[in-house]
């Protein structure tokens, strides 16, 4: 394995072949942990981004092209994004209030503890988890994305390296599907 050129490696990780990831890995962690600890001055965080970045290596479909530039480039530049999903991701869940249950009832005027209103909850969240079998892994992640987690459109288009109007026809398709199979559920 230490012969084998990156590309070589690369080659060998998308047949899922295990000892060429952990031989990229060897090559580089020290190179990633460092520029990534450089940037998060965070142990903890670095080590939870380094792993995203040789996962995300060992599951990319895509993959390095060796005639777009050199491996450690595609590399650094895959650690650089997810470095940026990381922040921004922490960034929304320090803006985010939490309010349980207990508080929310509490809140004057408060439908949370109507049970009819408890019971009209728990059945659309029943339908849209039954209508998610209708949709591809693409369309959730999409889902999730956009109303979950509060990424815009223009950011999934960025993160996904697709255009912008790939992103909104998707979401167009996925609404339509849910629309119908959640109308269809509820119809019955």
């Amino acid at each position: 394995m230490q012969n084998l050129s990156d590309a070589e490696l690369i080659h060998l990780i998308k047949a899922k072949h295990r000892p060429a990831l952990e031989e990229l890995y060897d090559r580089y962690i020290k190179l990633v942990y460092s520029f990534v600890i450089k940037s998060t001055k965070d142990q903890d965080k670095a080590r939870v981004i380094v792993q995203a970045v040789f996962t995300r290596v060992w599951t990319t479909e895509t993959g390095f092209n060796p005639e777009k530039g050199l491996f450690v480039n595609w590399l650094l530049t895959i650690t650089r994004n997810i470095m940026i999903d990381h922040h921004r991701k922490e960034k929304k869940e320090a803006s985010l209030v939490s309010i349980d249950q207990e508080q929310l009832e509490q809140i004057p005027g408060s439908e949370a503890n109507n049970p009819a209103e408890i019971l009209s909850r728990m059945h659309v969240r029943e339908q849209i988890q039954k209508a998610y079998q209708y949709l591809s892994k693409n369309q959730i992640e999409l889902i999730q994305w956009l109303y979950w987690e509060g990424y815009t459109l223009s950011e999934i288009a960025e993160m996904k390296k697709e255009p912008i109007g790939t992103i909104k026809s998707r979401l167009h398709q996925t609404l339509k599907v849910l629309r119908k199979h959640i109308v269809m559920e509820m119809g019955e």
